[in-house]
Protein backbone atom coordinates (compact mmCIF):
# COMPACT_ATOMS: atom_id res chain seq x y z
CA UNK A 1 0.00 0.00 0.00
CA UNK A 2 1.50 3.31 -1.08
CA UNK A 3 2.72 5.41 1.80
CA UNK A 4 2.20 2.73 4.46
CA UNK A 5 5.84 2.84 5.55
CA UNK A 6 5.51 6.56 6.22
CA UNK A 7 2.85 6.09 8.93
CA UNK A 8 3.99 6.98 12.44
CA UNK A 9 2.73 5.59 15.76
CA UNK A 10 0.71 8.79 16.18
CA UNK A 11 -0.98 8.10 12.84
CA UNK A 12 -1.99 4.62 13.99
CA UNK A 13 -3.27 6.07 17.28
CA UNK A 14 -5.39 8.57 15.35
CA UNK A 15 -6.91 5.89 13.09
CA UNK A 16 -7.70 3.76 16.13
CA UNK A 17 -9.27 6.70 17.96
CA UNK A 18 -11.47 7.62 14.99
CA UNK A 19 -12.58 3.98 14.59
CA UNK A 20 -13.47 3.62 18.27
CA UNK A 21 -15.15 7.04 18.62
CA UNK A 22 -16.94 7.04 15.27
CA UNK A 23 -16.73 10.84 15.02
CA UNK A 24 -13.98 13.39 14.63
CA UNK A 25 -14.92 15.31 17.81
CA UNK A 26 -14.96 12.06 19.77
CA UNK A 27 -11.54 11.08 18.42
CA UNK A 28 -10.21 14.56 19.21
CA UNK A 29 -11.38 14.23 22.82
CA UNK A 30 -9.66 10.85 23.18
CA UNK A 31 -6.43 12.20 21.74
CA UNK A 32 -6.54 15.48 23.65
CA UNK A 33 -6.33 17.60 20.52
CA UNK A 34 -8.54 19.81 18.36
CA UNK A 35 -11.25 18.56 16.02
CA UNK A 36 -9.65 20.45 13.12
CA UNK A 37 -6.27 18.83 13.81
CA UNK A 38 -7.77 15.34 13.60
CA UNK A 39 -9.53 16.28 10.35
CA UNK A 40 -6.31 17.58 8.74
CA UNK A 41 -4.19 14.64 9.88
CA UNK A 42 -6.74 12.09 8.70
CA UNK A 43 -6.88 13.70 5.26
CA UNK A 44 -3.07 13.67 5.08
CA UNK A 45 -2.93 9.99 6.07
CA UNK A 46 -5.53 9.02 3.46
CA UNK A 47 -3.65 11.05 0.84
CA UNK A 48 -0.39 9.31 1.70
CA UNK A 49 -2.02 5.88 1.50
CA UNK A 50 -3.95 6.71 -1.65
CA UNK A 51 -7.22 5.32 -0.33
CA UNK A 52 -10.11 6.27 1.92
CA UNK A 53 -10.05 4.82 5.43
CA UNK A 54 -13.51 6.02 6.47
CA UNK A 55 -16.89 6.52 4.86
CA UNK A 56 -18.81 9.55 6.03
CA UNK A 57 -22.50 9.21 6.84
CA UNK A 58 -23.78 12.55 8.15
CA UNK A 59 -21.71 13.10 11.32
CA UNK A 60 -20.63 9.48 11.74
CA UNK A 61 -17.52 7.83 10.32
CA UNK A 62 -17.45 4.14 9.40
CA UNK A 63 -14.17 2.42 8.50
CA UNK A 64 -13.71 1.05 5.00
CA UNK A 65 -12.13 -2.40 4.61
CA UNK A 66 -8.70 -0.72 4.50
CA UNK A 67 -9.61 1.33 7.56
CA UNK A 68 -10.68 -1.79 9.45
CA UNK A 69 -7.36 -3.52 8.68
CA UNK A 70 -5.27 -0.58 9.83
CA UNK A 71 -7.45 0.00 12.93
CA UNK A 72 -7.04 -3.67 13.89
CA UNK A 73 -3.27 -3.36 13.48
CA UNK A 74 -3.32 -0.14 15.53
CA UNK A 75 -5.25 -1.93 18.30
CA UNK A 76 -2.66 -4.74 18.41
CA UNK A 77 0.16 -2.20 18.48
CA UNK A 78 -1.55 -0.30 21.28
CA UNK A 79 -1.97 -3.44 23.36
CA UNK A 80 1.71 -4.26 22.85
CA UNK A 81 2.74 -0.73 23.89
CA UNK A 82 0.50 -0.91 26.99
CA UNK A 83 1.98 -4.29 27.94
CA UNK A 84 5.56 -2.96 27.66
CA UNK A 85 4.62 0.14 29.68
CA UNK A 86 3.17 -2.06 32.43
CA UNK A 87 6.32 -4.19 32.58
CA UNK A 88 8.64 -1.17 32.58
CA UNK A 89 6.59 0.43 35.34
CA UNK A 90 7.57 -2.50 37.55
CA UNK A 91 11.21 -1.38 37.43
CA UNK A 92 10.64 1.85 39.34
CA UNK A 93 13.07 1.97 42.28
CA UNK A 94 10.88 3.60 44.96
CA UNK A 95 7.25 4.53 45.69
CA UNK A 96 6.57 7.61 43.60
CA UNK A 97 4.31 8.72 40.79
CA UNK A 98 0.56 8.37 40.33
CA UNK A 99 -1.78 5.50 41.18
CA UNK A 100 -5.27 5.59 39.69
CA UNK A 101 -7.76 3.84 41.98
CA UNK A 102 -11.23 2.65 40.95
CA UNK A 103 -13.85 2.20 43.65
CA UNK A 104 -17.40 3.32 44.52
CA UNK A 105 -18.80 6.23 46.49
CA UNK A 106 -19.91 4.33 49.59
CA UNK A 107 -16.50 2.70 50.09
CA UNK A 108 -14.76 6.02 49.51
CA UNK A 109 -16.90 8.07 51.91
CA UNK A 110 -17.38 5.58 54.73
CA UNK A 111 -14.13 3.59 54.66
CA UNK A 112 -11.34 4.57 52.29
CA UNK A 113 -10.77 8.32 52.55
CA UNK A 114 -9.08 8.19 56.00
CA UNK A 115 -6.98 5.26 54.76
CA UNK A 116 -5.91 7.24 51.71
CA UNK A 117 -5.05 10.16 54.00
CA UNK A 118 -2.80 7.99 56.18
CA UNK A 119 -1.16 6.51 53.08
CA UNK A 120 -0.38 9.98 51.71
CA UNK A 121 1.17 10.86 55.07
CA UNK A 122 3.66 7.98 54.82
CA UNK A 123 4.11 8.06 51.00
CA UNK A 124 3.83 11.73 50.02
CA UNK A 125 5.55 11.10 46.66
CA UNK A 126 2.67 8.91 45.49
CA UNK A 127 -0.27 10.82 44.03
CA UNK A 128 -3.72 9.21 44.13
CA UNK A 129 -6.31 9.69 41.37
CA UNK A 130 -9.67 8.25 42.46
CA UNK A 131 -12.24 7.14 39.86
CA UNK A 132 -15.74 6.48 41.19
CA UNK A 133 -18.29 4.17 39.63
CA UNK A 134 -19.97 0.81 40.00
CA UNK A 135 -18.78 -0.63 36.71
CA UNK A 136 -15.46 -2.43 36.55
CA UNK A 137 -12.75 -0.48 34.76
CA UNK A 138 -10.27 -2.17 32.45
CA UNK A 139 -7.05 -2.34 34.44
CA UNK A 140 -5.17 -3.97 31.55
CA UNK A 141 -5.76 -0.81 29.49
CA UNK A 142 -4.70 1.39 32.42
CA UNK A 143 -8.18 2.77 33.08
CA UNK A 144 -7.05 2.18 36.64
CA UNK A 145 -4.04 0.69 38.42
CA UNK A 146 -5.90 -0.55 41.50
CA UNK A 147 -9.55 -1.53 41.96
CA UNK A 148 -11.23 -1.76 45.36
CA UNK A 149 -14.46 -3.66 44.79
CA UNK A 150 -17.20 -5.52 46.62
CA UNK A 151 -17.59 -8.73 44.64
CA UNK A 152 -17.67 -12.49 45.03
CA UNK A 153 -16.37 -12.95 41.49
CA UNK A 154 -13.25 -10.84 40.82
CA UNK A 155 -12.11 -10.68 37.17
CA UNK A 156 -9.79 -13.61 36.37
CA UNK A 157 -7.23 -11.35 34.65
CA UNK A 158 -6.57 -9.43 37.89
CA UNK A 159 -4.63 -10.38 40.99
CA UNK A 160 -5.10 -9.28 44.57
CA UNK A 161 -6.37 -10.24 47.96
CA UNK A 162 -9.67 -10.58 49.78
CA UNK A 163 -9.51 -8.00 52.56
CA UNK A 164 -12.82 -8.52 54.39
CA UNK A 165 -16.39 -9.77 54.12
CA UNK A 166 -18.90 -6.90 53.83
CA UNK A 167 -21.99 -7.51 55.98
CA UNK A 168 -25.46 -6.18 55.09
CA UNK A 169 -28.34 -5.58 57.50
CA UNK A 170 -31.76 -3.95 57.48
CA UNK A 171 -31.96 -0.29 58.55
CA UNK A 172 -34.61 2.35 59.16
CA UNK A 173 -34.54 5.95 60.31
CA UNK A 174 -33.69 6.15 64.02
CA UNK A 175 -36.54 6.95 66.37
CA UNK A 176 -39.34 5.66 64.18
CA UNK A 177 -42.15 3.89 65.96
CA UNK A 178 -41.69 0.14 65.74
CA UNK A 179 -45.37 -0.23 64.87
CA UNK A 180 -45.26 2.44 62.19
CA UNK A 181 -45.70 1.07 58.67
CA UNK A 182 -42.54 1.28 56.61
CA UNK A 183 -42.19 1.17 52.87
CA UNK A 184 -39.15 -0.23 51.14
CA UNK A 185 -36.23 1.37 49.35
CA UNK A 186 -33.64 -0.55 47.36
CA UNK A 187 -31.04 -0.30 44.64
CA UNK A 188 -32.00 0.34 41.04
CA UNK A 189 -32.62 -2.08 38.19
CA UNK A 190 -28.99 -1.72 37.07
CA UNK A 191 -28.04 -3.62 40.25
CA UNK A 192 -30.98 -6.02 40.03
CA UNK A 193 -28.73 -9.09 39.91
CA UNK A 194 -27.66 -8.56 43.53
CA UNK A 195 -29.23 -11.02 45.97
CA UNK A 196 -30.25 -8.25 48.35
CA UNK A 197 -32.15 -6.42 45.61
CA UNK A 198 -33.96 -9.57 44.50
CA UNK A 199 -34.88 -10.28 48.12
CA UNK A 200 -36.38 -6.83 48.68
CA UNK A 201 -38.43 -7.03 45.48
CA UNK A 202 -39.74 -10.45 46.49
CA UNK A 203 -40.45 -9.33 50.06
CA UNK A 204 -42.12 -6.04 49.17
CA UNK A 205 -44.03 -7.12 46.08
CA UNK A 206 -44.31 -5.15 42.85
CA UNK A 207 -45.99 -2.15 44.50
CA UNK A 208 -44.09 -2.15 47.78
CA UNK A 209 -40.85 -0.48 46.71
CA UNK A 210 -41.42 3.25 46.56
CA UNK A 211 -37.87 4.39 45.85
CA UNK A 212 -34.89 2.98 43.92
CA UNK A 213 -31.46 4.51 43.37
CA UNK A 214 -28.27 3.33 41.66
CA UNK A 215 -25.93 4.19 44.54
CA UNK A 216 -25.52 2.65 47.98
CA UNK A 217 -24.73 6.10 49.33
CA UNK A 218 -27.96 7.39 47.80
CA UNK A 219 -29.82 4.46 49.31
CA UNK A 220 -28.49 5.32 52.78
CA UNK A 221 -29.63 8.91 52.29
CA UNK A 222 -33.13 7.67 51.36
CA UNK A 223 -33.40 5.52 54.50
CA UNK A 224 -32.13 8.40 56.62
CA UNK A 225 -34.72 10.71 55.06
CA UNK A 226 -37.47 8.31 56.13
CA UNK A 227 -38.54 7.24 52.63
CA UNK A 228 -38.49 3.62 53.74
CA UNK A 229 -36.50 0.79 55.26
CA UNK A 230 -33.71 -0.83 53.31
CA UNK A 231 -30.71 -3.12 53.44
CA UNK A 232 -27.32 -1.40 53.66
CA UNK A 233 -23.73 -2.48 54.19
CA UNK A 234 -23.06 -2.31 57.93
CA UNK A 235 -20.00 -0.11 57.43
CA UNK A 236 -22.40 2.47 55.95
CA UNK A 237 -25.45 2.05 58.18
CA UNK A 238 -23.62 1.73 61.49
CA UNK A 239 -21.67 4.95 60.90
CA UNK A 240 -24.83 7.03 60.57
CA UNK A 241 -26.35 8.06 63.92
CA UNK A 242 -29.64 8.88 62.21
CA UNK A 243 -30.11 5.20 61.29
CA UNK A 244 -31.05 2.21 63.41
CA UNK A 245 -30.25 -1.38 62.58
CA UNK A 246 -33.34 -3.58 62.71
CA UNK A 247 -31.59 -6.91 63.06
CA UNK A 248 -28.36 -8.84 62.76
CA UNK A 249 -26.51 -8.99 59.42
CA UNK A 250 -28.03 -11.34 56.87
CA UNK A 251 -25.30 -13.72 55.70
CA UNK A 252 -27.08 -14.27 52.38
CA UNK A 253 -26.18 -10.76 51.22
CA UNK A 254 -22.54 -10.56 52.37
CA UNK A 255 -19.92 -9.85 49.68
CA UNK A 256 -16.14 -9.98 49.65
CA UNK A 257 -14.06 -6.81 49.58
CA UNK A 258 -11.20 -7.22 47.11
CA UNK A 259 -8.02 -5.20 46.54
CA UNK A 260 -7.10 -5.83 42.90
CA UNK A 261 -4.45 -4.86 40.38
CA UNK A 262 -2.99 -6.06 37.09
CA UNK A 263 -0.44 -8.88 37.28
CA UNK A 264 2.23 -6.71 35.66
CA UNK A 265 1.69 -3.96 38.25
CA UNK A 266 1.69 -5.94 41.48
CA UNK A 267 5.43 -5.40 42.05
CA UNK A 268 5.47 -1.72 41.10
CA UNK A 269 6.67 0.03 44.28
CA UNK A 270 3.90 2.65 44.39
CA UNK A 271 1.17 0.05 43.72
CA UNK A 272 2.62 -2.47 46.18
CA UNK A 273 2.95 0.23 48.85
CA UNK A 274 -0.68 1.26 48.43
CA UNK A 275 -2.01 -2.31 48.41
CA UNK A 276 -0.02 -3.22 51.54
CA UNK A 277 -1.22 -0.08 53.33
CA UNK A 278 -4.84 -0.77 52.33
CA UNK A 279 -4.65 -4.38 53.48
CA UNK A 280 -3.29 -3.43 56.89
CA UNK A 281 -5.79 -0.62 57.40
CA UNK A 282 -8.79 -2.66 56.25
CA UNK A 283 -7.73 -5.51 58.55
CA UNK A 284 -8.02 -3.13 61.50
CA UNK A 285 -11.53 -2.17 60.33
CA UNK A 286 -12.62 -5.75 59.61
CA UNK A 287 -14.90 -6.22 62.66
CA UNK A 288 -16.72 -3.02 61.73
CA UNK A 289 -16.99 -3.99 58.05
CA UNK A 290 -18.26 -7.44 59.00
CA UNK A 291 -21.04 -6.01 61.13
CA UNK A 292 -19.79 -6.75 64.64
CA UNK A 293 -21.15 -4.29 67.19
CA UNK A 294 -18.94 -3.12 70.03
Amino acid sequence: MNGFDSLSWDDFRLIRAVTEAGTLPGAAERLGTAHSTVFRRLRAIEAALGCALFERNKNALHPTSAGEEIAALAARMGEAVDAVALRLAGREPSPSGEVRVATNDSLLIHLLTPIFASFRAVCPSVRLDIALGNSALNLSKRDADVAIRATDDPPPNLVGRKAARIAWALYARAGEEEAAPRGWVTLSEAMGAMKVVRHVLAEAGPEGVGYRVDSVLGLAEAVEAGIGQGFLPCFVGDRRPALQRLGEPDARFATDLWLLTHADLRHVPRVRALLDHLAEAVARERPFIEGERG
